[in-house]
This record gives structure tokens, sequence and C-alpha cells, in this order.
């Protein structure tokens, strides 16, 4: 793949350039999960005036020709290299190593994680890191990550009411990604908690996979989706209040009940059903 070969450039790179006083790989392959749809994904940590004179186009396209450089919404540098294959790359400071001691998780093993770490500052980080992220486990926790599921879903219903599809089908994703959230902590399935999505056709029930699935409702209107969402939530949020021993909210679930069914109605009259 060429990924393996990316990261060993990369690799080398760090290794030979004395301006990186830390770099660590996390991702995918650093979980030994990697495939040829992959990304390469790194931290660099440079000494703050090696940094400030770095020129970040350069320094990738030395790793392999570069098709575009881009700065996405989180302002971490993604390089497209030919494939495309993607490379994420967060050119930080030595001063932003003990950031990392806020992340969720690392993700995977420190000693696949670490590139280089010139001074030792940044392994003992990641050392105090849990290799996997903090479940709810609370009861107030779990009620938490319920009730927003259904936030999401009550917003997507009456904007869809209203006339706003596109906004609609924004809400419902949001309620699908907690759907998922949902599923994985009532299937004791949590390996990929922090992507609920990953490996979801594997990992979780085919039900809960094909109500999340856009495709799968017969009827693609954003009612239909919803009552598709609903049903698979419900029978999840009835586990985990089980499992936490709260009674369920018997007016919302009745309420929920009735909109969705009356939206997929509406969506069905809509297409010529």
């Amino acid at each position: 793949m060429i990924q393996h070969e990316l990261i060993a450039r990369v690799r080398e790179k760090c290794r030979a350039d004395e301006g990186i006083g830390a770099a660590l790989m996390y991702g995918s392959f650093a979980a030994g999960e990697g495939d040829a749809h992959s990304d390469v994904e790194f931290w660099l940590f440079f000494d703050p005036p090696r940094r400030a004179a770095l020129d970040p186009e350069r320094w990738c396209r030395d790793i392999a020709p570069v098709n575009l450089l881009l700065r996405n919404e989180f302002g971490t540098h993604v390089a497209l290299f030919p494939g495309p294959v993607r490379g994420e790359f967060h050119f930080a400071t030595t001063g932003d190593i003990a950031s990392v001691a806020d992340w969720p998780a690392r993700g995977a093993a420190v000693e696949r994680m670490v590139v280089v770490d010139r001074d030792g500052l940044l392994t003992p980080v990641l050392r105090s890191l849990p290799e996997r992220p903090r479940l709810p486990a609370a009861p107030d926790e779990i009620a938490d990550l319920c009730g927003r599921f259904a936030n999401w879903l009550v917003l997507a219903l009456h904007v869809t009411a209203r006339g706003e599809r596109l906004r609609a089908q924004d809400a419902l994703s949001h309620a699908a990604r907690h759907l998922l959230w949902m599923a994985r902590l009532a299937e004791h399935s949590t390996d990929h908690w922090l992507t609920p999505s990953r490996a979801a056709e594997a990992e979780l029930p085919a039900r809960t996979v094909e109500a999340v699935d856009r495709r799968s409702p017969t009827d693609d209107s954003p009612g239909a989706y919803a009552r598709a969402l609903w049903t698979e939530g419900r029978r999840h949020w009835r586990t985990l209040l089980a499992r936490i021993e709260r009674p369920e909210p018997a007016a919302l679930f009745a309420e929920l009940d009735a909109l969705t069914a009356r939206h997929e109605s509406n969506g069905a009259a809509g297409s010529g059903r």
C-alpha cells in the first residue's frame, strides 16, 4: 500500500529533522487497523523558530507529490497525495506537547505512536492517557446520551414539517450518530467509540445498520428516515434504561411514536405511494 511508503518517508524525515522535538502517528495505522482506504495521520512538534519558518506545503512535498494541500475546518493541514490518499498533519510546536494530555484517549499503543521524542517529553504524556476513551457509565451520563438522540430527532421532525429538508437531513445525521453511540453501549460493542460509524456493519446488529443507512427506507423522505431511526433508537434506549434502572419517559415516547408515524405517512403520500 502506498500508505506504508508514505509513513516510512514521514518517519525518516522526522528522524532526520533536528528541528522536530517530537512526533507521533495516530489513527488507523497506529492502531494496526489501516487498510488501502485509510489516511496517514501525524502530529509534528517543531522547535518554535523552526515552526515559524516552516512551509507546510514544501514539507509535505518532500514526502511525496501533493495534488492539493488544504487546511480543514479544525486547522489541520491535509495533503491529498496521489491515489488520492489523505495525509493529516498537525504542524505544532514543542510547547503544544502538554496539550496531548487533554485528548480523550490515545487509540493505540504508545510504542506504535511515538516517531521521535528527542527530549523525552512526549512519551510520558501519551502514557498518561487511556488507550480507549472513557465511556458513559453513570446513570445520568447514559440518560443524557439517550436524551441527545431525542433532541436531534425532535428538531429534525419540526424542521421537516416546516419544509426545511436540508436542515432536517443535517439534524437527522446527528440523531443517527447518537443512535450508533446508544447501540454500541447497549450491545457492549465500544471498540470504536470515538467514531461510532467505523466498522458498524461488522460490530452492530444488522437492524441498527439498516436503520441508520439512508438507502434502507423504501421512502427516502426525512419523515421515513426519522421513523426508522426512532424505531431502532427506542429499542436501544429501553435497553439502556433497564440497565440503569430508570423508567422510560412514557409521554415523550408516545409523542414520538405518533409524530414519526405521521411524518412517515406524509412522506409516503408526497412520494405517490
